[in-house]
């Protein structure tokens, strides 16, 4: 049941990633960047730390937030 709502939530990162992403232009202020962030916290935490994670990232990415380097912890 998982690894089925991991590949729920990852589905759409990777429409993202693909559809999307390509026709705007390169803003993101951490390495990885989120998406990668995303996918990468998901697949190593699972579902639900993966997306508090995920949403905690996603709320320092600010104009007055952080930048620079920033693992999957």
């Amino acid at each position: 049941m998982k690894k089925l709502l991991t590949y729920l939530l990852l589905f759409p990162i990777y429409f993202y990633r693909n559809c999307i992403s390509p026709f705007t232009p390169p803003s993101c202020r951490f390495t990885p960047t989120c998406s990668q962030y995303a996918i990468e916290a998901l697949k190593k935490h699972g579902p639900f730390k993966g997306m508090y994670l995920t949403i905690r990232r996603l709320l320092r990415c600010h104009p007055w937030g952080g930048s620079g380097y920033d693992p999957v912890p």
